[in-house]
């Protein structure tokens, strides 16, 4: 199966070369590019995975927490040096609600049918759940503050903000990886390749990420334009899941194999690696690429995010689930997807 994938992936990676030199249609760009963005983050995934395997578990977790979400990442980045900030601010909304409600919901709907009520840790929960209120209170401050301060503009409160942020996520993983109770997760079995194969395969992932994000991004607007589909959506929706399908499919298949921790690590891990790392980092560059990220959100964004982290809190802060848990959180999720359609 994984030599399949792989092949896969080198396919689509050469079907975005070809489309963009045979100028191909703007939907069939996007299709090949994000089909081949789902490819190479998995590619990515099992590089970093497989180096962490290698490096010990320590250096290991640091670097599956660092480069968990590198695909969405650089995909982000391209787009805000296109100047979509309006995808590059829905992809961070989106890939919060989407790891918390849909990935968490489809691992307690398809963990509890195969194994029925599932225990975790309620302490590790507990502080992520947290960890999940304080980013709902950090995105929203300064959208508050824009629309109480018109005559100010948000920018450099957006700056302090993120460096906050980035401030707390060092402490969250200094905390992880010193917890006897917490770590952070590196993943099961051995690693598919060496470490210097690992390396050249990290690296050589990275640059594909790279050059077929910028096909991706470079489709986004000629796509909205032609059929009418709010940029909106794409970010809050599609770039989310190009950028962290496989990561999703890994969690969902531990928590069939009812490994709830580790699962639960995955999908809420990831959320707050979005908020805490990638988003100062895309504020910080913002002024380098001459767009700088203001933290204002719309309201939708902003309540699909609130209702994520008390939807969330509940489900996991007693320590056990169960598959209609589930069940409410992928509901939840269907409904701000219809919502941001619509919008």
């Amino acid at each position: 199966m994984g030599k399949v994938a792989y092949a896969a992936t080198v396919l689509l990676t050469a079907g975005v070369v070809a489309a963009e030199l045979l100028h191909a249609p703007t939907l069939l760009l996007f299709a090949v590019s994000a089909l081949a963005l789902v490819g190479l983050a998995w590619v990515l995934g099992q590089a970093t995975e497989s180096l962490g395997h290698h490096a010990g578990p320590r250096i290991g977790g640091v670097l599956n927490a660092t480069f968990g979400n590198a695909a969405e990442l650089i995909i982000t980045i391209f787009a805000l040096a296109a100047g979509l900030t309006t995808v590059v601010k829905a992809s961070i909304i989106g890939s919060i609600i989407g790891n918390v409600l849909l990935v968490l919901g489809a691992s307690l709907l398809i963990g509890g049918l195969k194994n029925g009520a599932q225990t975790f840790s309620a302490t590790i929960a507990g502080i992520n759940a947290s960890m999940l209120a304080i980013v709902a209170a950090a995105l929203s401050l300064p959208t508050i503050f824009a629309a109480t301060n018109p005559g100010q503009g948000p920018a450099t409160l957006s700056v302090a903000v993120a460096v906050v942020m980035f401030a707390l996520y060092v402490l969250y993983l200094l905390y992880y990886l010193r917890s006897p109770e917490g770590g952070v997760a590196t993943g099961e079995g051995h690693a598919p390749f060496g470490w210097v194969a690992s390396l050249v395969v990290l690296l050589a992932s990275t640059a594909a990420v790279a050059f077929t994000s910028e096909a991706f991004v470079g489709a986004i607007e000629p796509l909205t334009e032609e059929y009418g589909i709010s940029e909106l959506f794409v970010g809050v929706i599609i770039v989310p899941i190009v950028g962290n399908i496989a990561e999703h499919v890994v969690g969902v298949q531990i928590a069939y194999k009812n490994n709830m921790d580790f699962s639960m690590a995955i999908s809420l891990g990831s959320s707050i690696q979005v908020a805490l790392l990638v988003t100062p980092i895309l504020v910080f560059i913002g002024p380098l690429l001459g767009h700088p990220l203001r933290l204002v959100f719309t309201p939708l964004e902003l309540g699909a995010l609130a209702a994520a982290v008390v939807v969330t809190g509940f489900a996991a802060l007693d320590g056990r689930s169960n598959w209609l848990e589930g069940a409410m959180l992928c509901g939840v999720y269907l409904i701000a997807a219809l919502a941001f359609f619509f919008s």
